[in-house]
């Protein structure tokens, strides 16, 4: 297949990517103006949620790829004397895979390390009210940056279909570096649905999240 037929498809996305990116301002709209996009709001969320937990799928089978493949590597090396580049760097783009798909979900659901002495002690609406700071001061930009940085390298990988730079390497370091670019896609969505969750908190139209003890400040899975 043509490597024209995926730049295209990346430029598409990108096209895309942009004509969406209004709806990042949607969770501020709803602090202000809830009633006329509850409804989208709402839909939103489920989707979003949706897609993580697809993603998720995708970061559970990295993670059974990544025993397999590296329980093999060490029964190899250590029993046969064997070393293949191509099972270590199964082993490698499993343990990226993971974590790449697996962060929104951990997002969604609240599994992050939080490192900060002031949102426990604050009340369900100074909670909300960090949870849109946090997302629209760093999580958003992050991503965006990544995205950014790494639009012209990836074009360059996938219209060469880049491979390892082993002879007996995988030949799919470019799909290896698209972790990355999806990494930014899913966190980004993900962090839409968690400020749209807060900002529908903020106006009662969404439960509130349980309380928290204060404990210094750290929690997580």
């Amino acid at each position: 297949m043509s490597p024209e037929i995926f730049l295209a498809l990346g430029g598409w996305l990108k096209w895309l990517g942009l004509g969406l990116s209004p709806l990042l301002v949607l969770p501020l709209v709803i602090t202000i103006w809830p009633e006329p996009v509850e409804r989208i709001a709402t839909w939103l969320i489920a989707r979003i949620d949706a897609l993580s937990s697809w993603a998720l799928g995708g970061a559970i089978a990295s993670a059974i790829i990544l025993v397999g493949a590296q329980l093999l590597v060490v029964l190899l090396r250590y029993a046969f004397g064997l070393s293949f580049t191509w099972l270590n760097e199964i082993v490698i783009y499993a343990f990226a895979a993971m974590f790449m798909l697996g962060s929104a979900s951990a997002l969604r659901d609240d599994a992050h390390v939080r490192v900060d002495i002031l949102r426990p002690r604050f009340g369900a609406r100074g909670r909300n009210w960090v949870e849109l700071a946090g997302i629209y001061l760093f999580l958003f930009p992050i991503c965006i940056r990544l995205l950014a940085m790494t639009e012209q390298g990836l074009a360059r990988s996938w219209a060469l279909f880049e491979g390892s730079r082993e002879s007996d390497g995988l030949p799919l370091l470019f799909l290896f570096k698209t972790l990355l670019p999806a990494f930014a896609v899913l966190m980004l969505a993900q962090g839409l649905s968690e400020a749209l969750k807060a900002a529908l908190r903020l106006n009662g139209k969404l439960d509130e999240m349980p309380e928290e003890e204060p404990h210094g400040g750290v929690h997580g899975a």
